[in-house]
This record gives structure tokens, C-alpha cells and sequence, in this order.
């Protein structure tokens, strides 16, 4: 059975997967967002995100967004605190004027 190619598939929706991933780094990037200049840890991001009854696919949808942000440079984990960078928080008001 052969891989499919996903870069074929044209514009992604929320059934598959990666559209999956680009929703969890929006929400949890603008949840970031939204309460700096607070910090929190990942577990209370997942907390927060997940409100209180997350299961392991939902908490890891959040660990994933979490480290591609971080990856990206949209966000900064530093002594086990997450908060957005400034990078994020400057893109963020460009988009909101």
C-alpha cells in the first residue's frame, strides 16, 4: 500500500490530521496570546485548553502544538514556562488594527 502524497491533496480540512495540528498551534497560540504577559506550564496550557477532561490524543494535540510553535519561533518555553514571543505578540497586533 503506497503513502499517499499529501501535498496533492489541495487545501487541507479539519478531518485530516495536519488541518488537526493547524487548529491546536491557532488555539493554543491564541490562547497564549490572549493572557500574556502570564507564563504557564504545559500541563496547564493542556489544562486550560483541553477544560479539564483531556484524554491522551487531546493532550497530545496540545504537546505537538506547543513544540511546533516553540520550533517556529512563535513561542518560548524557558524554565518549564511557555509564553508567547515577541515575534507572535508583534504579528498579533499588526493583525488586529
Amino acid at each position: 500500500m503506497a503513502i499517499p502524497n499529501t501535498r496533492d491533496r489541495g487545501v487541507l480540512d479539519s478531518s485530516f490530521p495536519v488541518g488537526e495540528d493547524r487548529k491546536a498551534q491557532r488555539a493554543v497560540l491564541a490562547s497564549l496570546i490572549g493572557e500574556h504577559p502570564a507564563s504557564f506550564t504545559i500541563p496547564e496550557i493542556s489544562r486550560a485548553m483541553n477544560e479539564g477532561g483531556a484524554d491522551f490524543e487531546r493532550e497530545d494535540a496540545v504537546e505537538r502544538a506547543i513544540r511546533e510553535l516553540v520550533g517556529v519561533g512563535l513561542l518560548e518555553c524557558e524554565g518549564g514556562f511557555v509564553a508567547p514571543t515577541r515575534a507572535a505578540l508583534h504579528f498579533e497586533a499588526l493583525e488586529s488594527e
